[in-house]
């Protein structure tokens, strides 16, 4: 191997770059169960030292592709909610701007969403590193519903969640409280939205709504609007956020 490769990969746009570029690229091969030290270095034509020096693991290569992935998608979705806002959209409007930008960044990005939303990585264990930009997705929905119920633009639940609170201390925290009745049961029912809108891209970047709807783009949306009524929230129909 020349060296003269590998350094002006790496000065032009970083180490750490090249060799999370090059992981990338393998994740669309091979997923990340094919993902390893010895699988970038040969594919970025690097030193498995070089590598190693950066990544000392592979679990820790993992964790910075786990991290920014979520970073990436959650920031394609706080850009979204922060356009609509500044049109002075309502809750609705919003909700349906950052779904959307979310499930653009999925299609654009299948490898990261796998990754982050897939079946777990054989022998992988996220550390907390990955928590806080895992829980950009969720912020951006509470923060939607939570200037809903600030506005008095959510329609209180027909059926409240049964027996006691359901939530962990960290849920409560994330949405700033647990409001009072009739919303009293809120963030359970954004727990429910958020993994709606999961799921419903799971299906589709993994093709399992293609052979049933003749639209995806616009049985997405329905979907969205769909399970936004469990938050009472309305989205418009035929709302257009481009």
């Amino acid at each position: 191997m020349e060296d003269s490769g590998t350094s002006s990969a790496g000065e032009s746009i970083g180490l750490p770059a090249v060799i999370k570029a090059t992981a990338r690229q393998l994740l669309v091969k091979s997923g990340a169960g094919g993902l390893s030290l010895d699988a970038v270095a040969r594919d970025g034509g690097l030193a498995v030292t070089d590598v190693e020096a950066v990544f000392p693991c592979r679990d820790d290569l993992l964790t910075a592709l786990v991290v920014d992935a979520y970073n990436e998608s959650g920031s394609a979705m706080e850009r979204a909610d922060r356009a609509a806002g500044e049109a002075g959209a309502p809750a609705g409007t919003r909700l349906l701007a950052v779904a959307r930008a979310l499930r653009q960044w999925s299609f654009d990005n299948p490898a990261e969403f796998a990754l982050i939303y897939g079946s777990p990585v054989p022998g992988y264990h996220a550390p907390q590193d990955t928590v806080p930009p895992a829980a950009r997705t969720p912020a951006v929905l509470a923060g939607i519903v939570r200037s809903a119920l600030q506005a008095g633009e959510l329609t209180p639940p027909r059926r409240a969640v049964p027996g006691p609170p359901l939530l962990l201390p960290q849920a409560v925290e994330l949405f700033g409280g647990v409001p009072e009745a009739p919303f009293s049961d809120i963030v359970e029912r954004g727990i429910v939205l958020w993994s709606n809108l999961i799921g419903l891209l799971v299906f589709q970047v993994f093709s399992r709504t293609h052979d049933s709807v003749r639209d995806e783009s616009a049985f997405f949306d329905f979907a969205i609007a769909v399970a936004a009524e469990g938050v009472g929230l309305v989205v418009p129909p035929g709302e257009n956020t481009d």
